[in-house]
């Protein structure tokens, strides 16, 4: 059993300080992802009821109470083998069986869903340190990210400094870089061709994977566009897992089976492309639908909230909360509340942190922002593209 430890890691004070004290950490320290144990804390008087610090006590009692840890249970484990066996299991039929061009689609093709599943499931969480507490344990998971085309450690830096210190910020938040396609907040300058963006979206967001596949990752190593990165000094090593996760990564999916299987190269080209619009525009909703949507606020600067609990209610929604099916599928990123306020914890326990949420939210008179859908988020996050497209 692991030392139950506590969970909630925003502290008592201007989320601006909060960003600070975690994008202050140097990438070429040995994690990237700021520890448990020196994320700030409040030192809270006996009997405090402000909202933050009830919220604080409620979620770390729930592990506390029942004696659990915060980390991978049974659950985790089991979607942990599921998915590297399905993704796995998918290669050695296309060996094994040399199927013909249909079925090779087939199976190609649920390798990809595979490895959907593994980067919403099991390299985000691990990407967190939320599987284990033993490092080598989440470092080694989170080359999901590297088997599935992606730098696990350009993902970190910017996943972490480039969004959870800076949610919704204008021109700090990555995920709101719409790199002159998209204006996704307010601040963003308009084109005219803004005005069709809620059309054209799906489209552009189903070539996200194949855009960090061959374009972005390098981007970010040789030519950064954030502070944080051009500050950054990238160890020798991450250069050298770059090239060789990629040379791996386009091996086994192009080359391989065009060499072994005989396969021609336009059937392994057009499987491949089939394979990441299925993966971008599954990953690229998954996370839109919960910062960039018609009712979530972009703040105008990192000092706008005295406290980064109001910060994360203030730009995060949630969907689809009580389907079991989805929290499933999408690694339970739907709850994305819990997921700001608890990045530490293993996503199988987001259902019920959620319920602890929404209630202390409703007791304090706090907006709790949320969609019965995933389809409903999605639809307001179009909402919100196309206001943005045609509002100056």
């Amino acid at each position: 059993m692991e030392r139950v430890k506590p969970i909630f890691m925003i502290a008592e004070a201007p989320v601006t300080l909060q960003i600070e004290a975690v994008a202050g950490q140097e990438p070429e320290t040995a994690d990237l992802v700021p520890s448990e144990r020196s994320a700030p804390q409040a030192i809270e008087p006996p009997g405090s009821s402000s909202f933050p610090k009830v919220l604080r006590r409620r979620l770390d009692s729930f592990f506390a109470d029942q004696n659990i840890s915060p980390k991978a249970d049974r659950t985790m484990w089991g979607k942990i083998a599921l998915g590297l066996a399905v993704l796995a299991g998918t290669w050695i039929a296309l060996y094994a069986l040399r199927p013909g061009s249909w079925m090779f689609v087939a199976l190609y093709l649920l390798g990809g869903l595979a490895q959907t599943f593994l980067l919403l499931n099991i390299a985000h969480d691990s990407n967190h340190n939320a599987i284990s507490s033993r490092s080598f344990v989440n470092k080694t998971l989170n080359y999901v990210f590297d088997l599935c085309g992606i730098s696990s450690y350009m993902w970190r830096i910017l996943h972490h400094r480039g969004h959870h210190s800076c949610i919704n910020l204008h021109g700090e938040d990555d995920a709101l870089s719409g790199r002159g396609i998209f204006r996704f907040t307010p601040y963003d300058s308009r084109a005219p061709w803004h005005r069709l963006q809620h059309i054209y979206a799906l489209f552009v967001y189903a070539l996200f994977s194949l855009d960090y596949v061959f374009v972005r990752d390098f981007q970010h190593f040789f030519f950064p566009s954030h502070d944080y990165v051009k500050r950054a000094k990238h160890p020798l090593r991450e250069y050298a897992v770059l090239f060789a996760g990629k040379g791996f990564y386009l091996t086994y999916m192009l080359v391989l089976p065009v060499m072994v299987l005989g396969k021609s190269p336009q059937l392994v080209a057009g499987a491949f492309l089939l394979v990441h619009l299925v993966v971008g525009l599954s990953v690229t909703l998954v996370f839109q639908s919960t910062h960039t949507i018609d009712s979530t606020y972009f703040p105008s600067d990192r000092g706008e909230f005295e406290n980064g609990v109001y910060h994360i209610f203030a730009t995060t929604a949630d969907y689809a909360t009580e389907n079991p099916l989805v929290s499933w599928l999408v690694g339970g990123l739907n709850h994305h509340i819990v997921h700001h306020l608890c990045p530490y914890v293993c996503h199988t326990h987001y259902t019920r942190l959620t319920r602890i949420v929404k209630e202390t939210a409703e007791e304090f008179g706090i907006c709790y922002r949320q969609h019965p859908t995933m389809t409903r988020a999605i639809r307001h996050h179009l909402i919100l593209l196309k206001q943005l497209g045609n509002e100056n």
